[in-house]
């Protein structure tokens, strides 16, 4: 028996043997690419059984755990749940909660903002769920950058394979380690008993940061001294008008029985201060595509606009983290205000213009005390308004801190710096003034005189009292309170 098994054995090798070389490489690589085939369905399969981020179905063995990468996780909330209303926007609308939206607006309301996103991105999500044949109202907030053809940060990537309709370019999804990962931590929670997420507070960052004046303020000193160049790059009305059209419009358009509400998000008052003083240009833009945006809304009839960016809550810094993001409690204000349709805030063709003015009297007037509270304070030289970038208001608000340079300028003075001492001397006809800066003891035609505040030099600038130097360089000076708070002070000859 063994002298026959040894010969079969021969006998097969034999045979292999003779089987060329090029033949056998030739079966070993269709083996392998048909294994790989069968492993590489096996895994497709599996992750759309599994799917942890609900893109073809929703979790049913499973508490599957949302994931915080919206641009990935927002095409499965808008394929397979239910709702009749979705908010579009950027960070400025994660903080609506979308069972008080629905309260105030009616509905089941579906949240799919994105960070940092832009109109483009809003469009790919939009275009979605409304192609779901589910929407019946949006909330759409609306800010200026997001017109933009390109974000300002490069990091997010809208994964677009995930908003069309081919099922085919899929793989990205079927082969990425972290859906696994994502599975995973959704069966360990389970297993530890952690309860159910709530849709409610997904992508809500309102207990994740701190709020308050003092935080603005150091974002308001850094954006006055940092953001100048921003406006050498500053992207066209004509660019973003083309934007407007193909990424929200088109929407309006094709979707005549969908009602669309949109809005103007409430940046804080020293956030339009910061685009005003640093770049003017977007600041005109801004103001031009307000207006232009609003025509365009108003030729569809399913189509509303609301705008806060001049409201009251703009200038209470408390409700803020920064220049531009807002508390959790703004986002319930203005759906309140939405859904009582609260002539204040909704643009009509008898306010758009007003609106606008409004905008811009904000960006010329307000003003931070020492407090770091917010007023508006209006300067006339000669009887024509003049705005002072840089400014300061005084402890007591009876004054302007403003750059010494703007103020001689405008006065028709002369200006000398002492860089030793670190003083100005200003000279107007027969009358020279000299101020030392953080000295409240100034010479002024050759007599000592005491300021009620001294003089500052921030960040390279002087910044000295507007009508204290005024006065003694021959001005007359008047302080009055105007109708609607603003503090004015007038400089005449």
């Amino acid at each position: 028996m063994t002298t026959s098994m040894t010969s079969s054995s021969n006998a097969m090798l034999q045979t292999n043997r003779s089987v060329p070389k090029r033949v056998r490489a030739r079966r070993f690589c269709l083996s392998f690419v048909f294994y790989s085939i069968i492993v590489a369905v096996a895994v497709a399969l599996l992750t759309v059984w599994i799917d942890p981020l609900q893109f073809y179905h929703k979790a049913t063995w499973y508490n599957a755990r949302f994931s915080t990468e919206e641009r990935y996780q927002n095409p499965g909330l808008a394929k397979n749940f239910d709702y009749d209303t979705i908010i579009i926007g950027t960070s400025m609308t994660e903080n609506f909660v979308p069972s008080q939206v629905g309260e105030q607006l009616g509905g089941k309301v579906m949240k799919l903002s994105m960070e940092g996103s832009i109109s483009e991105e809003h469009y790919q999500m939009a275009r979605l769920a409304l192609s779901t044949g589910k929407v019946k109202k949006v909330l759409w907030g609306l800010d200026y950058f997001s017109l933009k053809s390109k974000a300002a940060d490069s990091n997010y990537e809208l994964p677009k394979y995930m908003y069309d309709d081919k099922w085919w370019n899929d793989y990205p999804y079927w082969f990425n380690y972290t859906v696994y990962e994502q599975f995973f931590k959704s069966v360990m929670l389970q297993l530890k008993g952690t309860p159910k997420q709530n849709l409610d507070y997904l992508s809500n960052w309102n207990w994740m940061v701190t709020f308050g004046k003092e935080r603005v303020a150091k974002a308001y000193d850094k954006a006055n001294a940092e953001e100048g160049y921003f406006g050498l790059d500053e992207e066209a009305p004509e660019s973003l008008k083309v934007n407007f059209d193909h990424n929200i419009l088109s929407l309006v358009k094709d979707h005549p029985d969908v009602e669309f509400i949109f809005y103007y998000p409430p940046y804080s008052v020293l956030r339009q201060v910061v685009w005003y003083n640093t770049n003017p240009t977007r600041f005109g833009y801004q103001i031009e595509m307000r207006k232009w945006m609003y025509e365009q809304f108003a030729q569809y009839p399913n189509v509303k606009l609301y705008d806060f960016q001049t409201a009251d809550w703009t200038y209470d810094l408390d409700l803020y983290k920064d220049l531009s993001h807002h508390h959790m409690n703004v986002n319930k204000w203005i759906a309140e205000a939405i859904g009582k349709d609260d002539p204040k805030y909704r643009v009509t063709d008898d306010n758009v213009d007003a609106l606008n003015d409004s905008l811009i009297a904000a960006a010329e007037n307000a003003v931070m005390t020492p407090e770091y509270e917010v007023v508006n304070f209006s300067t006339l030289l000669s009887g024509q308004k003049h705005v002072f970038t840089g400014r300061l208001l005084q402890e007591d608000g009876k004054d302007l801190l403003v750059p010494v340079k703007q103020l001689v300028s405008e006065l028709g003075a002369e200006l000398t710096w002492d860089q030793a001492t670190k003083t100005a001397v200003l000279k107007r006809g027969d009358r020279e003034l000299r101020l030392t800066m953080g000295s409240t003891d100034a010479v002024s035609s050759g007599q000592t005189v005491k300021l009620e505040y001294a003089p500052r030099l921030i960040g390279g600038t002087s910044l000295v009292p507007l009508g204290f130097v005024a006065g003694e360089l021959g001005y007359k000076t008047e302080l009055s309170q105007l109708e609607d708070g603003t503090t004015q002070l007038s400089i005449t000859e």
